[in-house]
């Protein structure tokens, strides 16, 4: 096992490299300079944009959305900030809160192109980077890396850090075992998935505005009870950051590189795993999901994120390690990063029930990622397989094994297999994203000029010369004449 893991280790790094990190950043600038900040310009397009009407072929944008922000909230908004600031410092979440602002940019564009390409297969949108890569670039080896790189992602190496950490969780607060907790959950899971985006939509529907609203409340309290130490705590992120902080002053690189590698982690922009279901929702503009995307992003850090750092901090539930990973920050010694450092900060702030209260919470972000994880692997097995249901149903299979396997494989190892399955879809993702760069900004723009002109925005792939495959968007137009 040690051997796997050095492997694993050494494969992560390989990937999440200097370049990745800086490619994402990048990304995220070209594309929020060129269309002109759309991500703060069209805010309020956003948020009146997540309400509309599904079809038989396609989910609601509500749906798409809260598919999308309960793929995105899950462990990576808890453990994963703990695991930032374990490597990077306070000042890692500087960096989270960065490449959320700026990868809004990359989600929309990603997200628009995955609907202006979207197909229907077995009476269901079906659309992502391994689509558009293949229409809109004609670049079938991209296509195909793309979609092994989202089945191997969010279908194998990334859900065991989910269920590793509700296993985790249950067994601080309720003393169950974690072989107990991986059965319960892959039953639950299999249950769900085995009905298609039709139902996770539906459940998500459900699910992530409860955890969401429930997990700010309490952190909220958190925030009530310590509001004279809230200055200081984000004091404390912002000189971390630009190594203002003595203490955390050498690891200035690392701080940047974790809280870029978490923050994509955690709100999945530029990663293309968004845009997959951004393409299955029903609407008339790929503009308008490409915003709805965009907006999750900032649900998924800014608020999320930012709730579960403050949380550790202000409780003084971390510990931060240099780049020989030796202590420089001890506050709670013998607590390893992760799940385990909100839990101890919910109690020290709440009481002991808060633990418990917690790992409830922490069934439904586990529970809504995995769905949602689910769908934008199975959607890329039905891309390569051409919706043979033999494959499907084989990947269902492969997909419960790993996330039982959560709780057989040690920390460390676990989170590195999840920073490399996203890493991967963040490779072929950009690289699909920055070749359609002009058609994704013609895209937003031809938006932008039906609404000036006091038309409800309507999609023709003609004017853009995208391909209407499936006769989606004659369809779209039919309903509108």
């Amino acid at each position: 096992m040690e051997s796997f893991g050095s492997y694993v280790n050494a494969f992560n790094n390989l990937v999440w490299s200097d370049a990745l990190v800086y490619l994402c950043l990048i990304t995220g600038v070209y594309f929020t300079v060129r269309m002109k900040f759309p991500q703060i310009r069209l805010i309020r397009d956003m948020v009146r944009l997540l309400i509309g009407k599904g079809s038989q072929s396609g989910i609601s944008s509500f749906q798409a959305f809260a598919t999308t922000v309960g793929s995105r909230v899950g462990m990576g908004n808890i453990a994963g900030v703990s695991t930032a600031i374990y490597f990077g410092g306070p000042g890692a979440i500087f960096w989270m809160w960065l490449i959320s602002i700026l990868g809004a940019a990359s989600a929309f564009a990603e997200s628009a192109l995955a609907q202006a390409y979207k197909v229907k297969v077995n009476n269901q949108y079906a659309g992502g980077a391994a689509y558009f890569s293949e229409q809109g670039l004609h670049l079938k080896p991209l296509s195909i890396l793309f979609a092994i790189a989202t089945i191997l992602g969010p279908g194998i190496l990334m859900p065991g850090v989910q269920v590793q950490s509700i296993a985790l969780s249950f067994d601080m607060a309720f003393q169950v075992n974690d072989i107990v907790v991986g059965v319960l959950c892959t039953i639950l899971v299999a249950m769900v998935i085995c009905g298609g985006i039709k139902r996770i939509s539906v459940v998500a529907e459900l699910l992530a505005p409860v955890m969401c609203v429930a997990y700010i409340l309490i952190t909220l309290y958190i925030f009530a009870v310590n509001i004279d130490k809230v200055p200081g705590a984000f004091a404390l992120i912002f000189r971390s950051a630009f190594g203002m902080e003595q203490a955390f002053a050498g690891i200035v690189g690392a701080a940047i590189s974790w809280g870029v590698k978490r923050g994509v982690y955690s709100n999945e922009a530029g990663q293309g795993s968004g845009a997959i279901v951004a393409a299955a929702a029903e609407c008339d503009h790929p503009a308008e999901q490409g915003l709805v995307q965009a907006f999750s992003v900032f649900v998924d850090t800014l608020v999320i994120c930012t709730a579960s750092a403050l949380i550790i901090i202000l409780t003084n539930c971390y510990n931060v390690v240099d780049l020989q990973e030796k202590a420089i920050v001890e506050h709670i010694p013998g607590v390893a990063y992760g799940i385990l450092w909100a839990q101890t900060a919910l109690v020290r702030a709440v009481g002991s029930w808060s633990g418990q209260f917690l790992a409830v919470i922490i069934v439904l972000f586990v529970f809504t990622s995995l769905m949602g994880y689910y769908y934008q692997a199975e959607s890329n097995v039905t891309y390569l397989s051409s919706g043979n249901p033999k494959a499907i149903w084989a990947f269902r299979v492969a997909f419960l094994i790993s996330c039982f396997a959560g709780v057989l494989i040690e920390n460390k190892v676990v989170w590195s297999m999840g920073d490399t399955g996203c890493g991967l879809m963040a490779w072929f993702n950009i690289i699909a994203i920055l070749l359609l760069s002009s058609k994704a900004c013609a895209i937003l723009k031809d938006y932008e000029e039906q609404k000036r002109s006091g038309v409800k925005p309507l999609f023709d792939p003609k004017k853009f010369n995208v391909p209407d495959v499936s006769s989606v968007w004659a369809d779209v137009a039919r309903k509108r004449s």
